[in-house]
């Protein structure tokens, strides 16, 4: 049986261009009657469907309407259902954030890619990292640190040279940001049911900022993170192009 299909888009010209030649040809159905969701757009517009409530529950298949596109299939109009029917699976997990802030207010927030902390001023920001309630680092001066998933660790993970991690090799990504001190501390790899804990020290002084995906709160004290196996979200590649395919590929890219 033919999957009812519906189209999703970025605002670019592009990408609405795209959902309109596509419904046309395919037919789009509302969210609650679609068996599968098309995402056009950027790897950024991905990150905006995947956190949508209907990401847990309907597979995601992505063409590219937007500059990197390494979350999304080349985009072609000919063949979709078959490309669909096809396609592989890819299964993440995202992150979960708990922060709170210097007023003492806490908020809640998923991740995808990662979780980060930065520096709001000209001052370094001062951490401590607790994993599992012990302390593993004392102090770290950085521009910031991150958590990131093995989806989300060629993103910013990588452009801070963390490390790329196989999707199922089940372990979190802990790499700062600039460090200072101590200089050559490159981060670590932690087990994927790891509880992390960063601490913001002289946060009056030198104030923080939490930013999973793309909700940030600012003047954070305290930032927890841990990965969340109860949320399952299923994203289609078409075959030989997988998710875990392109990961491999990157560490041998030049």
């Amino acid at each position: 049986m033919r999957p009812k299909l519906a189209f999703l888009s970025s605002d670019r010209p592009e990408a609405t261009q795209a959902r309109d030649q596509l419904a046309c040809e395919y037919g789009d159905v509302p969210l609650d009657e679609a068996d599968v969701v098309v995402a056009l757009g950027g790897d950024g517009f991905m990150l905006e469907v995947l956190h949508l409530p209907i990401a847990r529950r309907l597979p995601i298949y992505g063409m590219n309407r937007g500059s990197v596109g390494f979350l999304m299939n080349d985009f072609a109009a000919e063949d979709l259902v078959a490309r669909i029917a096809a396609a592989e699976e890819a299964e993440i997990h995202p992150l979960t954030m708990t922060a709170v802030d210097s007023a003492g207010r806490t908020f809640t927030a998923m991740a995808i890619n990662e979780v980060s902390l930065l520096r709001q001023t000209r001052q370094t920001a001062k951490l401590r990292i607790l994993i599992d309630g012990k302390v593993r680092m004392p102090e770290l001066s950085c521009d910031g640190a991150m958590i990131a998933t093995p989806a989300g660790s060629t993103a910013y993970n990588l452009s801070a040279h963390g490390p790329i991690i196989p999707l199922e090799a089940r372990v979190l990504a802990l790499t700062p940001i600039s460090a200072f001190r101590p200089r050559r501390w490159r981060g670590a790899l932690l087990p994927h049911a790891a509880l992390v804990c960063l601490q913001v020290l002289e946060p009056d002084k030198r104030p923080v900022s939490a930013v999973a995906d793309n909700f940030e709160v600012r003047d954070v004290v305290e930032v927890k993170v841990a990965e969340d196996r109860e949320v399952s979200m299923t994203m289609l590649f078409d075959a030989g192009r997988g998710l875990q395919e392109r990961v491999l590929a990157e560490q041998f890219s030049v």
